[in-house]
């Protein structure tokens, strides 16, 4: 059995990008939701994986969720401030949510808010925080494009920031040793086989 275990860019994959596990191909999907689409869909079509996992970093967008928590992301909801002020909306017939279809992970699951772009106030994260508990980047194209072809998909999240005006210092300051922990900690839970 081959599965693709994906990240955005290279220090969330860790020693994996080098030396995949046994059974397993890694790749880069790049960072932000239309990117990850394409390219998870290329990975789809030219790899054929029998099933997705992803792995990355996130912020939280309330307190059910702190700094160096790991979760499974059991679904991936497309958004935006404007859509949760009223500003703008979507055609009914738009998809916006995808379940994860993989069996989860042995940790506390949550949805996943994906707006376009990083939310840098408190207050656009508490219009978003009724659609998930954390907010990333990417995860909808990854399971959108998984879910098109009927592979199997989840992702597997460490939480590095908190979303608001410090995002982006946290982010830096905690990313690479956070995701670090992440693969170690899916390694001791058995996710890559003995």
């Amino acid at each position: 059995m081959t599965r693709l275990l994906l990240g955005a860019f290279p220090p969330e994959l860790g020693p994996f990008l080098d030396q995949p596990p046994a059974g397993w191909m890694v790749a880069c999907t790049g960072v932000g939701q239309v990117i990850a689409a394409a390219s998870t869909a290329r990975l789809l079509e030219e790899l054929k994986p029998e099933a997705v996992l992803f792995v990355g970093t996130c912020g939280h967008l309330d307190d059910r969720l702190r700094v160096g928590d790991l979760l499974w992301a059991t679904g991936a909801r497309a958004t935006s401030l404007e859509e949760r002020r009223g500003e703008s909306y979507r055609p009914v017939v738009e998809e916006t949510h995808w379940p994860a279809t993989l069996p989860p992970v042995a940790l506390p699951g949550h949805e996943v808010v994906v707006p376009p772009a990083i939310t840098r106030t408190r207050e656009g994260a508490a219009l978003l925080a009724p659609l998930g508990a954390a907010e990333h980047l990417e995860l909808t194209g990854v399971y959108a494009a998984c879910h098109s072809v009927g592979v199997p998909v989840g992702a597997v999240l460490v939480v590095v920031n908190e979303v608001g005006p410090e995002a982006q210092t946290q982010w830096k300051a905690n990313h690479q040793a956070q995701s670090l922990r992440l693969i170690e900690t899916l390694r001791g839970l058995g996710v890559f086989g003995g």
